[in-house]
Formats: C-alpha cells, structure tokens, sequence
C-alpha cells in the first residue's frame, strides 16, 4: 500500500478503540483507552462503513473488544493464531516503540505474518 492508498479515505478508515488521549503512564506510554468509549461508539460508527472488507485489530485492547471469547489471552497467542479469525479480522501487535523487543523474539511474525497481510491488502485494493 502506498502513501496515497493509505490517506485514501474511499479505501482506508481508522478507528481507534478511544476517541480522546488517556494521558500517560510513569513510564511515558499511554494509559489504555477509557473503558466506555468503543462500546458507545464503535457500534454507533461501524454502520458508516457499509464496504469493510478487513479490520485488523491493532493491539490487545482491540482484539478483546472484538474478539471476546476468541481472544487467545495474550497479544503473542492471538497474533499468532491470526488466520482463525480471517477473513473478517487480521490480529496485530501494537506499532510501538515498546514492542520493538517484542517483534524481535517473535521472528515468526516477520516471516507469516506479514507477508500474509501484505498479500491480502494487495488483493483488496486491486
């Protein structure tokens, strides 16, 4: 996906799980979203999006809102599990400077997983 795919908003739409800044934690990353927000306005914002054609769930706070009782309890077990949830969701630790160790000792995620969303991006936008 290049950069004017990206910014495309006939082709991609972002929705975080909060809609305001949580503040920070002592370490300097953010706190997690404020509990009430997605299930105010998800549901309320979702039907604005008649032609979703994949979500992918960025992080452990969305793969739970969503997945519920699919979630594998941890972000590691669930990404790697990815293709149980296809083709509606595609499962994705967060991009973050803190997960950068995280990317690391996975090599798996590099060498699967992303070349399957690359593959999938690729055949939506076509």
């Amino acid at each position: 996906m290049d950069r004017n795919q990206f910014y495309d908003e006939s082709k991609v739409a972002i929705m975080p799980m909060g809609f305001c800044f949580p503040g920070t934690d002592k370490t300097g990353g953010d706190l997690p979203p404020l509990k009430g927000c997605a299930p105010f306005w998800h549901p309320q914002l979702l039907p604005l999006f008649p032609n979703i054609q994949l979500t992918l769930l960025v992080g452990s706070f969305a793969q739970k809102f969503y997945l519920k009782e699919l979630y594998k309890g941890s972000l590691t077990e669930t990404v790697l599990a990815f293709e149980e949830y296809l083709p509606r969701f595609f499962c994705l630790p967060h991009p973050s400077w803190r997960n950068t160790g995280w990317i690391k000792r996975h090599l798996w995620f590099e060498e699967r997983v992303l070349p399957r969303l690359r593959s999938m991006v690729h055949k939506i936008l076509l």
